[in-house]
């Protein structure tokens, strides 16, 4: 993959100022605002708060550049909106749900705090999306974000260090790596939460969109959301994505796993070749009337495809348009949900000396 050097930024009283020194650490105590953009044109902003993924700004077939992820113009908002669903964060502790927030390693249960219901979601209630990241500016084209999540905090054990780092290359690639150590084991599940839309932020539901995931099989859930423990297969369900079709093709259809998630919300189990080292092919996104297309690529064995089944209007976009019912789509690479208390499922527990490290990447093209 080519590494050029772009121009990085940082916004702060409606001007953007240069930040290029390769090895700038900045500690701001505010919630802030940084860009990154490439000779194409592409511009990704992201703020410090949740180390969150603002805009995405990308051409379409004709040239035009629209902005395709849901979320505010003011990176305060982030924090003061009650209404954000983690839109754009980054998510951690532990992606998805952790049934009744509890867990054990070894003979020791832990207690987490719970946030949907009975069970902990997405990292609790002061998860790593709700809280002020370090910055550091490392190379052009790229943002370092780094954070120091303490023994105890929400509930889990050990002090973990984590890091993510946003990087923009000139062939459209988002890469976001992961990186992360504890002094004590304890589980680590880290994603992104960001809404697409590719038509445009605001510009209706995503419903027309035609998606692929790649994978044979996925992880049901009971009525509670929590993951049955079973892989099944997606064959002649409405969860079979093997080839493109319309997000709302099936969406609407009588089936139970639907009318559990209100809609998709589910943990889909990607497809590994066995000549692949390490990224993935996970999915692929194609807008008719723009031509975006998206394909995902991860290290991460699962993959959470989510239709924004909660939006209602309530939020306006930075477009000043709602965000509607079904106006955004998810896609977060991940461990699978509840895997703590799930034995079959792959492992996430992290232990002192090792090096949680992880890779996504999601490339923005027409067609």
């Amino acid at each position: 993959m080519k590494k050029l050097c772009l121009h990085i930024g940082r916004l702060l009283l409606g001007g953007l100022l240069t930040a290029c020194a390769s090895t700038q650490t900045p500690a701001p105590q505010t919630v802030q605002q940084y860009r990154i953009k490439n000779e194409a044109g592409t511009i990704i902003d992201v703020t410090n708060y949740g180390a969150t993924i603002m805009s995405i700004i990308t051409a379409d077939r004709n040239g035009e550049f629209a902005d395709i992820v849901l979320g505010y113009t003011d990176p305060s908002r982030y924090k003061s909106d009650p209404y954000n669903p983690n839109m754009g964060a980054t998510i951690g502790r532990f992606g998805n749900r952790i049934a009744y927030g509890k867990f054990s390693i070894g003979d020791t249960s832990y207690n987490l705090a719970v946030n949907n219901g009975s069970h902990h979601l997405h990292g609790g209630r002061l998860g790593f999306d709700k809280v002020i990241w370090d910055v550091h500016a490392i190379e052009k084209n790229a943002l370092t974000f780094s954070y120091l999540s303490k023994d105890g905090e929400e509930g889990y054990p050990g002090n973990i260090s984590v890091s993510v780092t946003y990087t923009l290359t000139e062939a459209n690639e988002l890469i976001i790596e992961y990186v992360a150590t504890t002094d004590q084991t304890t589980p680590l599940n880290l994603t992104n939460h960001t809404y697409f839309n590719l038509k445009g932020e605001g510009e209706g539901t995503i419903l027309d969109h035609e998606l692929m995931i790649n994978a044979t099989t996925m992880t049901p859930v009971n009525e509670i959301l929590i993951p049955t423990g079973e892989i099944v297969p997606v064959a002649e369900t409405p969860f079979d994505f093997t080839r493109p079709k319309k997000i709302g093709q099936d969406i609407y259809l009588k089936n139970e796993q639907l009318e559990y998630g209100y809609g998709y919300d589910h943990n889909f189990v990607l497809t590994k070749d066995s000549h692949e080292e390490h990224l993935t092919l996970a999915a692929t996104v194609y807008e008719p009337s723009s031509g975006r297309y998206l394909e995902v690529h991860t290290e991460e064995p699962g993959l959470q495809f989510y239709t924004a089944n909660f939006l209602r209007g309530e939020i306006t976009g930075k477009s000043g348009k709602p965000y509607l019912y079904r106006g955004g789509f998810c896609l977060e690479t991940q461990h699978f949900p509840d895997s703590p208390n799930q034995p079959t499922f792959p492992n996430t527990l992290l232990q002192p000396g090792e090096e949680y490290r992880s890779t996504t990447i999601y490339t923005f093209s027409v067609r």
